[in-house]
């Protein structure tokens, strides 16, 4: 990757170098150069100033900080720089001049994670993704860097609630911490062009457009996929004979509903040809695993399917599937904020659609909606289990084996 002119935006970061303030925070929208930019910056601050000193670059996960970070940062050309990774350490080494400092990568996926940090020194940390990490590894993070007077912190971030406690702590309060904010538009990055801009906003909807194009830290509110119409993604064709890849999603459930959907794979969209699904309450009684399995057999009769993907709390029926030995069986990935946001997304492509047979996932779309009374992102649990089952689908299937969401929300 070649390192063009930066914008006038983009050259406050590198700025941040030589500023008094401890902190940088850069947010706002995805694809306006931030994380790119402080990248850099970061790496030439640490080694300009530090020698045989060690820094964190933190991401949600470490394979998150080596996706955003550190891959891009191997492509630059052109850095005075000789890098060494190691992979099994987690720690880059860089080289220049004589000097050599070292970069521990770090994930702060969950409450656990702050006790992975803890018990280093650091002269600085960069924190990629920040609104995605918990408190606790963030503070554990910069305590890491109390004893170095001259540390730096670097944030950088996608918007999400008002109510989260980094928008609330330090975005509204960054002379409190001795930080500098700058807010990004994608207009602050020089590499992207009209046609890239127009993709990019026809990617995202209603909160998720918000967010990531407008750079808003916004409530999420009303219906979830607010995006999803009968005349834009309900098929009234018939499906019979339909050529494609199969696969079946499923959310269990023995008092809650068990909701089952066979999905066709085709070029450029997935259809959602048929579903099975059940409510204990109304029908007033339970299913077994076994009656459960019934039902997938004759979902799935007629079609070559590839993978059934369940619901990874589902242990018993996981198992029951295995026991059978007819299905490849993978446990979703249940994340599922970022799973909502995929689906949205590939919603708002025209790349999932809906058969009209499938009305339990029809109803749901129209019902599904935001707690608008949480103090974070949080769905309300009703009406939420075609859109579990078809969220597991979209997310463990379509982006990650299909890679349809091969997009990085930065």
């Amino acid at each position: 990757m070649r390192i063009n002119a930066f914008s006038k935006k983009q050259g406050q970061i590198f700025r941040f170098i030589e500023q008094p303030q401890t902190a940088l925070i850069c947010d706002g929208a995805v694809r306006s150069g931030k994380t790119a930019a402080m990248t850099l910056a970061f790496l030439f601050w640490a080694t300009a100033h530090f020698d045989r000193t060690s820094f964190a670059i933190c991401g949600k996960t470490v394979q998150a900080a080596e996706r955003n970070i550190l891959i891009p940062l191997q492509s630059f050309e052109g850095l005075p720089y000789r890098l060494e990774y190691k992979t099994s350490k987690m720690l880059l080494t860089v080289r220049s001049g004589g000097r050599e400092n070292y970069f521990y990568l770090f994930g702060g996926k969950d409450e656990r994670s702050y006790a992975l940090i803890q018990g280093i020194t650091l002269a600085g940390v960069l924190f990629d993704e920040v609104a995605l990490m918990p408190r606790s590894f963030v503070e554990q993070a910069i305590a890491r860097t109390l004893t170095y007077p001259d540390k730096k912190l670097w944030f950088n971030c996608n918007p999400d609630s008002p109510n989260h406690w980094f928008y609330q702590e330090w975005i509204l309060h960054p002379e409190k911490h001795g930080a500098v904010h700058l807010h990004f538009l994608m207009d602050d990055n020089p590499a992207m062009t009209p046609e890239a801009v127009k993709s990019a906003e026809s990617m995202f909807s209603g909160v998720f457009y918000d967010r990531y194009i407008r750079g808003m830290w916004v409530v999420a509110e009303g219906r979830v996929y607010s995006q999803f119409s009968a005349d834009r993604h309900v098929l009234r064709s018939s499906t019979r004979g339909m050529d494609g890849q199969f696969y079946i999603s499923i959310d269990y459930g023995t008092i809650n509903p068990c909701s089952m959907g066979l999905w066709c794979v085709q070029q450029t969209q997935a259809i959602r040809i048929k579903e099975w699904y059940f409510d204990s309450r109304k029908a007033q009684r339970q299913m077994t695993d076994e009656e459960y399995y019934t039902a997938l057999e004759n979902l799935a009769r007629g079609y070559d399917i590839r993978k059934v993907i369940v619901d990874p709390s589902a242990a018993s029926f996981i198992e029951c599937i295995r026991r059978h030995r007819k299905f490849s069986v993978w446990d979703a990935d249940n994340d599922v904020l970022n799973g909502i946001r995929v689906t949205s997304a590939l919603l708002t492509a025209g790349m999932v659609k809906i058969h009209e047979s499938c009305t339990d996932a029809i109803r749901e779309f129209g019902l599904y909606r935001w707690d608008e009374k949480a103090n974070s992102d949080r769905v309300l649990k009703e009406n939420d289990h075609a859109m579990d089952d078809i969220r597991y689908f979209c997310y463990t299937i379509l982006a990650r084996e299909f890679r349809w969401a091969e997009w990085k929300v930065k």
